[in-house]
């Protein structure tokens, strides 16, 4: 009996009744190999009973199976472990700050464009300036005094001279006065990661006012929120 192209981990349907071997699938699980080799030394011809080598590759086969069983047993439990940690990983990255891969707006053909801007610290007022690809200024923004914390802009799609940019890719930044009278900066796209939450086991981190997936992150660093 040569099994050692039919041999595999899993379960299979095996059966024996009245003599008769049925495996529809052609695999053979660690079970069904002890059962279909102590079926053969039952039914063995005493006279010529069944070769001691081959016994013995064929014990050395059930022996190899074992081992593939386990170990594959074993390295899943090993995947879903580090599948884990990973996870509970991403947590202690809350309260550090996020920097996108892509951190531009854009503007439709129509309508407004909304985008984030994290204020570290309070503002007595400042500047929100909307550029191009190419860091040409299309539109400055006033903004008045305003607490820390993420804070939502509109852009009605206007620049400075009044008439309508070109539909695209954009970037907006501010330029701030504090309250004690020291000046600072903020770009849309580097936000405090404020919590996580997982979507079928992949973490996703809110940046702003959306959950991101950490494809989506360029860097992860600790500064002040």
């Amino acid at each position: 009996m040569d099994v050692t192209n039919t041999l595999n981990p899993s379960k299979s349907t095996f059966s024996a009744k009245n003599d008769i071997v049925s495996n529809p699938k052609a695999v053979l699980g660690k079970d069904d190999f002890m059962k279909l080799l102590l079926t053969e030394l039952q039914y063995q011809d005493p006279t010529n009973p069944m070769d001691s080598e081959k016994m013995l590759t064929q014990t050395s086969q059930l022996a190899t199976l074992e081992a593939s069983d386990n170990t594959n047993k074993a390295l899943e439990s090993l995947s879903k472990t580090l599948t884990q940690s990973a996870s509970l990983s991403v947590i202690s990255a809350i309260g550090n700050m996020a920097t996108l891969q892509n951190d531009s707006i854009l503007l439709g053909e129509d309508g407004n464009s909304g985008f984030d801007i994290y204020l570290p610290e309070n503002i007595s007022g400042g500047t929100v300036t909307i550029e191009d690809n190419m860091g040409n200024i299309v539109k400055k923004i006033p903004v008045d005094s305003m607490a820390s914390g993420i804070h939502t802009f509109e852009w009605d799609g206007s620049n400075d001279g009044g008439s309508r940019a070109a539909a695209g890719a954009y970037h907006a930044k501010i330029v701030y006065i504090t309250d004690n009278g020291k000046s600072g900066a903020s770009t849309n796209g580097t936000y405090p990661i404020e919590s996580v939450r997982f979507d079928n086991g992949e973490p996703l981190l809110k940046l702003g006012s959306q959950y991101v997936p950490m494809t989506r992150i360029k860097e992860i660093y600790k500064g002040r929120t």
